[in-house]
């Protein structure tokens, strides 16, 4: 085993296929599948799946490459320390989540605090599903979604099954994101029959659908006029074009989506338990522990601020 070998096999896992990552490491495909044979072979272990689809990490793989980036990572860091070398440049952390701000938040402080150093960052924002892959599959050390009590058993369950743990952050109060301009937007506080008239805006799931991997509390709830999005910039749009509503934390970023977008608190409302997830078996590296102190920090601020006003 080498270390050129533990870094051909990461660079395959993250591209998906080994020509893409041939591509990447500027070697030949048939160099490289050898080179992750011989690894597979030496170790005891079936790292990826093979189909003309490209390669799939199979669950002793994802064991594996766990252990094979701490190994390369701290190989990086010797390097660096008594060679002079500066860290190879990769993929040196990655985050995915549901469509908070908050993440994208403490995603830029993190950059700003690294800003003079070589990296290369990651933020996903995506499905519930794809969430829990990206983390599974180590496309990205941490995941940050929701959990209550209507869809706590499936989540736990789903997160068991892909051998991760779930860290509570914080728990929120749920809110109702509307339009400053909404007929609702000067009420206290509003009902789910308040909001019946108004179009109900959620998060596509793709292909993982279900009621229990929905972002947004209540998607039983029976309404006459749903849409259904991909992205939080045309969720905001809708909000604001369309008198629409959506439930959510009721945490906003006035620096990421303006003052055009305001949060009332629901009522009757339930709590929604934020947290992230990450390998049951791997430590959190450095970046993925600066990365919740910014967020933390952020959503700590936030809630002072809300107390003071």
């Amino acid at each position: 085993m080498t270390l050129t070998q533990l870094r051909y096999a990461i660079e395959v896992a993250e591209a998906g296929s080994i020509s893409q990552a041939a591509q990447n490491l500027f070697v030949a495909q048939p160099s490289l599948s050898k080179a992750i044979s011989e690894l597979e072979h030496e170790m005891g272990v079936q790292i990826f799946e093979r189909s003309r689809r490209g390669v799939e990490v199979t669950e002793e793989g994802t064991r594996f490459l766990s252990y094979a980036r701490q190994v390369v990572e701290q190989a990086d860091l010797l390097e660096s320390q008594y060679l002079g070398k500066a860290p190879s440049v990769r993929r040196v952390f990655g985050v995915s989540a549901q469509h908070y701000a908050f993440v994208v938040n403490a995603f830029a402080e993190l950059v700003r605090e690294y800003g003079q150093s070589r990296y290369e960052f990651s933020l996903r924002e995506g499905t519930t599903f794809g969430t829990i892959e990206d983390v599974r599959l180590q496309r990205s050390e941490l995941g940050v979604l929701f959990m209550n009590d209507f869809n706590r058993e499936v989540i736990g369950t789903a997160l068991k099954d892909a051998d991760l743990r779930f860290t509570q952050l914080f728990t929120a109060r749920e809110h109702v994101f509307l339009s400053a301009d909404h007929p609702l937007a000067g009420r206290e506080n509003v009902s789910l029959e308040d909001l019946a008239p108004y179009p109900r805006l959620s998060y596509d799931q793709g292909m993982k659908n279900s009621f229990f991997f929905a972002e947004e509390p209540y998607p039983t709830e029976p309404v006459d006029k749903a849409i259904v999005v991909t992205d939080r910039a045309t969720l905001f749009n809708l909000l604001i074009g369309l008198e629409g509503y959506t439930i959510s934390s009721g945490i906003l970023s006035a620096d990421l989506n303006g003052t055009n977008i305001i949060a009332r608190p629901l009522e009757p409302a339930g709590t929604m338990e934020i947290g992230y997830i990450s390998q049951q078996r791997r430590p959190l590296s450095k970046l993925a522990q600066s990365y919740l102190e910014h967020l933390e920090a952020y959503v700590e601020r936030y809630f002072s601020d809300q107390s003071t006003l």
